[in-house]
């Protein structure tokens, strides 16, 4: 069988850590960010853990 490949929208949006963990950018942060208060514009900057339900389906779109 052929290799499987790399998903390269799933490349471009995680981040596989040190350890192994995968991370990924939060949503609702592209715009429309004047009706959004500071402290929930600060909160969507910060990057998340994928959930561990969609880890195993991440890992394999990220040819893990």
């Amino acid at each position: 069988m052929p290799k499987m490949k790399t998903d390269t929208g799933a490349k471009k949006r995680i981040k596989i850590t040190g350890t192994g963990r995968l991370r990924r950018g939060k949503a609702f942060r592209g715009h429309l960010m004047e009706g959004k208060s500071s402290v929930r514009a600060r909160r969507l900057g910060r990057e998340a853990d994928v959930a561990p339900g969609q880890a195993k389906r991440v890992k394999r779109m990220m040819g893990l």
